[in-house]
């Protein structure tokens, strides 16, 4: 007897560390393999479905919450990026079921499987199956032109103070270019980790920052409404023209090109400096004046060159094939 006492007690400990683990919303991970069966379900999905009396393209994105939890925010005419017509999207919760997902509505039910999302009214009428879509950066694997600095091409960090790699060759964050840049054209690569406990500011944040000055926001903000403070968003400053963010776990891409700020002899500040930013080859900021310094940057707006700041929020985010190329101002 006593020793199914100690059994329970042991099942129930070992139980509720199970039940924290799955809760912790640093827990993070970078591989699909240990990621498990939400992330599987979540992403996108794309194709034509029954609207009324018509037929239209449809986009899904489904968002991973953690403990079985799903969101989803559907777009009539395509993904965002990709023929999405620009109207809210329809947004709804869902959740997993094994390797299976559900997404609820008032007014119908999806049901994912085996990468098939199918879409029936709430009298359990098909109006149609879309399939899962990896899309994959227009600009991915972008070779420097001639004259550009290559600053990581996987061989080392040599060109970032504190710059370090992980076991697989890929830079990790907190690295400061040691080279100082003025106007510049830049590509970066990105990997956000997969937090789905995360939420917010919390999941998979880190920056990109144009002479140490002015941040592009790095976040797992897939899905979400893309404010200035999430993913492509240039911070506190401005929200990107669409959210163009992929899934967690994509590799995702920046092509920006910065002016620097101008300034007087005496020091003063004659012109902002101004960027656009392409967020995984889609143009999200165009000719974007930027009236300061991002709160908290490492340099502070001034006229001499500055460095390429790659920021460390505490979470775990990759990098690759970064290069620059000086511009006239």
């Amino acid at each position: 007897m006593k020793l199914i006492h100690l059994s329970a007690a042991i099942a129930m400990i070992c139980g509720s560390v199970v039940a924290d683990d799955a809760k912790d919303p640093k827990k993070a991970f970078l591989t699909s393999e240990e990621a498990g069966p939400e992330f599987a379900v979540q992403g996108e999905y794309t194709g034509t479905v029954k609207l009324g009396d018509n037929e239209a393209k449809l986009g899904v994105q489904v968002i991973s919450e953690g403990n079985n939890k799903l969101a989803w925010a559907a777009y009539i005419g395509g993904l965002p990026g990709d023929g999405w017509d620009g109207n809210p999207p329809i947004r709804g919760a869902g959740e997993v079921n094994g390797k299976t997902g559900v997404l609820k509505s008032e007014t119908g039910q999806g049901d994912i499987k085996d990468g098939s999302l199918v879409i029936t009214n709430a009298d359990k009428v098909r109006l149609g199956e879309i399939s899962k879509t990896i899309r994959v950066s227009s600009t991915i694997g972008r070779k420097p032109p001639e004259g550009a600095v290559v600053l990581f091409d996987g061989s080392s960090a040599d060109h970032f103070e504190g710059g370090k790699l992980s076991e697989d060759k890929l830079l990790l964050p907190g690295v400061t270019s040691k080279e100082k840049f003025g106007s510049f054209e830049l590509h970066v690569e990105f990997m956000l980790s997969y937090m789905p406990n995360a939420r917010g500011q919390g999941r998979s944040n880190s920056g990109c920052y144009m002479q140490g000055r002015y941040e592009v926001q790095m976040l797992d903000s897939f899905g979400l409404t893309g404010e200035d403070n999430e993913c492509g968003g240039i911070y506190e400053i401005r929200k990107p023209n669409v959210n163009m963010c992929f899934p967690p776990l994509s590799w995702q891409t920046y092509d920006v090109e910065y002016h620097a700020a101008k300034f007087d002899a005496a020091g003063k500040k004659t012109d902002d400096a101004w960027m656009t930013v392409k967020h995984n080859g889609v143009v999200i900021h165009e000719k974007v004046k930027l009236p300061r310094g991002t709160r908290a940057a490492p340099v502070a707006e001034g006229p001499d060159d500055g460095p390429i700041y790659l920021q460390d929020h505490g979470d775990p985010v990759r990098y690759r094939n970064i290069w620059i190329k000086a511009l006239a101002g």
